[in-house]
């Protein structure tokens, strides 16, 4: 596994789909995961994440447990020979990675 890519979401449903299509374009020359971490959306993020986006590694908290423990979580998990933490927020380019 070459890349880990983790992303913590809260509640940003649109802007975490944006960004896992444009992983899926620029990592595809590369072995790779993407582990997701909820802290407890009520947008129907994980909905979408189990319909749409099965091959993603889903932690669903409970609570709000916060960014560094939601990062710390994926990080105990992740198989990838490099590690790469992204907001929901952002969006990557084709060779980016």
């Amino acid at each position: 596994m070459d890349l880990s890519i983790i992303i913590v979401n809260y509640n940003v449903k649109e802007f975490l789909q944006n960004l896992l299509h444009s992983i899926d374009k620029a990592s595809q020359n590369l072995s790779s995961e993407i582990i997701v971490v909820d802290n407890a959306s009520d947008d129907g993020s994980v909905d979408l994440l189990k319909s749409k986006f099965p091959s993603v590694k889903l932690i669903e908290n409970k609570n709000n447990l916060g960014y560094g423990k939601a990062n710390n979580q994926a990080l105990k998990i992740a198989e990838g020979k490099y590690l790469l933490l992204i907001n929901p927020d952002a969006v990557v380019s084709e060779n980016t990675f």
